[in-house]
């Protein structure tokens, strides 16, 4: 019999993909297999698996959890948004194809199979299964051919635990209301519900709890305080970092970072690693903003939609506002999609991200790229060529970007060098000792060393003492120790079937 219990929300972003972690650290710690399950995901933050693919980020955090690597299976359906209307569908790690909102919604449930394929092969090397929802069940215009939440459920005849989050107010209304807009049998599938990110004293509380088991018929399993740690782990999506609002750091000696916020932004995870610095202010700038003219660093980040963000970027006027701070001296960074963007042409004769088949770069680096369908997906490691430090990461990107053949002598005269050394191979281009930088390694910052490095390069600083890898797991345990103290996991195991 399977053993696997789904964790539903009452809308997207109420903590769903953080508690899964948090239980599936704290289930490892108790000395069982763990395996974390998504059916159908959203998102442009990706992640390259053991086995070739790719899947959403907060699988890959919910693997690391369980202390396994990730792998296709965790995340079957990946959707990877290229316009308001349009996305890439990804099938086990692999380009399926892209499609318009509609025809996808019209056509999921042709994917069931594939998605209980994933679910059985995790299901014969687990204990437990602990599968995620995506947004909520109430979309009962949604629910016809529904792959993601009571559908899944339905399919793999498993229970539903249902999350709420009182931080963004109503969750009484959010989860009585989602009892009375489902289906009667899916009513009967949910056993439970949690209250997450609780502030405040939780005696204030216990009527409301009182309210929502009397009105729902569902009992709670816990109200789970606000967990401030939860910035050190990684977003599974684009939404916090749009709907968040820039809390400048004060200080002498800071680095001030600006991070161009895109339509399309992609991977904005490999930010995390200079936000935990503490003399860094990283500021991700908004539409209709300007780049601070005290910025030291401008990083162009990866974009699921390069053409259609460079336009998008020149319509903001960042286009200028980078040309006066590379003559101020300032230094610039593009990783992936933003490297692609720092060239001389973007072309796309395939038609790949749309009708578009070329458009002029930001000229910074004397590169040209092609898109094709081919999709680099590899995990690599190597090191610094202007630091020596060793890096590591993940190439994830369609297009091949080369240097202009006519540049030689431009190239010299700008000290024009490759970025890295990757598995015995040059990756990226730099000049002027690293001012202006490409490449196409994700997770660079990662590396503490590199790090380290790098931000010397910009500012003299004292020695960092952070180790980011360290705080990603650190953080996990303690998130998995917070749940201990606040959810009845022992119930939750019982509900699951697990004895």
């Amino acid at each position: 019999m399977t053993i696997a219990i789904m964790f539903q929300g009452t809308g997207s972003d109420v903590g769903k993909s953080l508690l899964v972690a948090g239980l599936a650290r704290a289930l490892s710690n108790r000395g069982l297999i763990v395996r974390p399950f998504k059916p159908q995901n959203m998102s442009n933050n990706a992640a390259v698996t053991s086995d070739g693919g790719e899947i959403g980020r907060a699988q890959a955090l919910q693997a690391r959890a369980c202390r396994v690597e990730a792998n296709t299976d965790m995340n079957p359906i990946l959707l990877k948004p290229q316009t308001d209307l349009g996305s890439q569908v990804i099938v086990q790690g692999k380009i399926w194809g892209n499609t318009n909102t509609g025809n996808y919604w019209q056509r999921r449930h042709e994917l069931m199979p594939v998605v209980l394929k994933s679910f059985e092969r995790l299901d014969k090397e687990a204990d437990i299964i602990l599968v995620e929802g995506a947004g909520s069940p109430a979309e009962v215009n949604l629910r016809n051919g529904d792959i993601a939440n009571m559908g899944f459920a339905e399919a793999a005849d498993i229970p539903v635990i249902l999350i709420g989050d009182i931080d963004r107010g109503g969750v009484i209304a959010s989860i009585v209301g989602t009892g009375v807009l489902i289906q009667p049998g899916e009513k009967e599938r949910i056993k439970g519900v949690l209250i997450n990110k609780f502030r405040g004293d939780l005696k204030l509380f216990e009527s409301g709890v009182k309210v929502i088991e009397e009105k729902s018929g569902f009992p709670s399993l816990g109200v789970i305080p606000f967990f401030k740690q939860a910035r050190k782990l990684p977003d599974e999506d684009a939404v916090s970092v749009q709907s968040s609002r820039h809390q400048v750091k004060e200080g002498a000696g800071l680095i001030r970072i600006s991070v161009l916020l895109i339509s399309r932004i992609s991977n904005f995870d490999d930010f995390d690693p200079l936000i935990a610095e503490p003399d860094v202010d990283l500021a991700f700038i908004h539409p209709g903003e300007v780049i601070p003219s005290d910025t030291d660093l401008i990083i162009l980040p990866g974009s699921k939609a390069t053409i259609s963000d460079l336009a998008f970027l020149k319509e903001q006027g960042w286009d200028i506002d980078i040309a006066a701070h590379v003559r101020r001296g300032g230094q610039v960074l593009g990783i992936c999609g933003g490297y692609q963007m720092m060239g001389l042409t973007v072309s796309d004769p395939d038609g790949i991200e749309g009708d578009i088949k070329s458009i002029k770069g930001l000229g910074l680096l004397p590169v040209d790229t092609v898109l094709t369908g081919d999709k680099t997906l590899t995990k690599v490691s190597g090191f610094d060529l202007l630091s020596d430090e060793k890096v590591s990461g993940y190439e994830m990107h369609v297009g091949v970007t080369s240097i202009q053949n006519n540049t030689d002598g431009h190239a010299q005269a700008l000290n024009l060098t490759p970025m890295l050394n990757l598995k015995g191979l040059e990756e990226g281009v730099s000049y002027d000792a690293g001012r202006i930088s490409g490449c196409y390694l994700h997770g660079l910052f990662s590396s503490d060393r590199y790090r380290a490095a790098f931000l010397s390069r910009i500012k003299h600083r004292e020695a960092s003492t952070v180790s980011f890898e360290n705080e990603i797991d650190t953080t996990l345990d303690d998130l998995a120790q917070h749940l201990e103290g606040c959810v009845d996991i022992d119930r939750i195991l019982e509900i699951a079937g697990y004895q």
